[in-house]
């Protein structure tokens, strides 16, 4: 079974907050199997129990209760991933909501949230779902704080929920919560979640375009995935995002699984792939709408498809598509689109002929 797993974004600014009370972010992340350079690639999937490990103990180390909630208010719309694009353009509050929660597992695995209505309140639940035993304190109040600051991006600075509620006791010190919050805190309470007016579901949302809307749905329904997600489409996925970091082996993307390389291979296997194939396959894919535009350099094209020297891509490139990039690029403009294949296809594909023609 995978381990549910989040974005790099969901720690975004936990470096910075680290750093500013005084605990060392680096040591921190290794200690739980955490690649701290990878921070740098906000789409790349990592594991969601790590994340929640991590939290735990920065704020023990930090000796600061609110460690969680001081990170959701370093939180940007951003950090929520391609999804933050449509939701921007949604016409109201409900909506964007709705459209969060529907898609949730699009930017973090962990979390498990629902909006429901009765007697003229909303109530916005939350929970995680970390598949195993794990203290989530951290994890639980960064999250209800993120939600609060989208009702605050859509209603306003000065809005105040009902009630937040946190299934944990208070911590010695509330300042941080009253601060994010006001006074309206409930601890022990019955579940994770935030309780507010229902009406504030109709307030329009001052950010939309409805010129936009249409392009943003369209733009969002191109790139939404399913719940049922396949391990196969997971090393997909991490392929595509860790080849531009120069980083990309079967450990890297086993340990974003939350799993060991020998699970990955199995589950990979059982889909009559290996790890060689799918790499192979989709930077194959990379390379068919790279190559093509003229703005990018070859090198530029051979870092992002993660060889460690032109010369290695060019190699590779040759043997997958029968000619050079260079080649390539010249009778795909020539042809322009639409016009078929420029001479060459992807190994395994009709038309694949091997020639020997100058190196790009």
């Amino acid at each position: 079974m995978m381990k549910p797993l989040v974005r790099n974004a969901a720690l975004s600014g936990y470096v910075e907050l680290s750093q500013s009370l005084g605990i060392d972010p680096r040591a921190l992340m290794k200690r739980v199997g955490l690649d701290p350079a990878g921070l740098a690639v906000q789409d790349r999937w990592i594991s969601g129990v790590a994340v929640i490990q991590l939290l735990e103990l920065s704020a023990a180390a930090a000796r600061r209760e609110d460690f969680g909630l001081l990170l959701a208010e370093r939180r940007r719309f951003s950090s929520l991933g391609p999804i933050s694009l449509v939701i921007r353009e949604e016409p109201d509050v409900r909506s964007a909501l709705e459209l969060l929660v529907r898609h949730e597992h699009m930017y973090n695995e962990l979390l498990h949230s629902r909006l429901s209505e009765v007697n003229g309140l909303a109530t916005l639940k939350v929970s995680l779902e970390p598949a195993e035993t794990a203290a989530t304190r951290q994890s639980v109040e960064l999250a209800v704080g993120a939600f609060h600051q989208v009702l605050r991006t859509f209603l306003g600075a000065r809005w105040q929920a009902l009630s937040v509620c946190l299934t944990h006791g208070a911590p010695k010190d509330p300042g941080s919560h009253q601060r994010l919050f006001g006074p309206v805190v409930e601890f022990d309470s019955e579940f994770d979640g935030i309780v507010f007016y229902a009406s504030d579901l109709h307030t329009p949302n001052p950010m939309g375009d409805p010129m936009l809307r249409t392009y943003a749905r369209q733009f969002f329904d191109a790139i939404a995935t399913s719940r049922d997600t396949t391990v196969l489409d997971r090393v997909r996925d991490l392929i595509e995002v860790l080849l531009p970091t120069g980083r990309c082996s079967i450990e890297q993307v086993a340990g974003s699984l939350g799993v060991d390389r020998r699970t990955v291979h199995r589950h990979l296997a059982a889909s009559g792939e290996t790890f060689s194939s799918v790499l192979n396959a989709t930077r194959s894919q990379l390379a068919e709408q790279l190559v093509p535009n003229p703005r990018r350099s070859l090198t530029e094209i051979s870092g992002l498809l993660g060889f460690s020297a032109p010369s290695a891509f060019s190699r590779w490139f040759r043997e997958q598509f029968g000619c050079s990039a260079r080649e390539w690029r010249t009778r795909r403009a020539e042809r322009g689109p639409g016009e078929g294949d420029p001479g060459g296809a992807p190994e395994g594909h009709a038309g694949t002929e091997m020639r020997r023609i100058p190196d790009w």
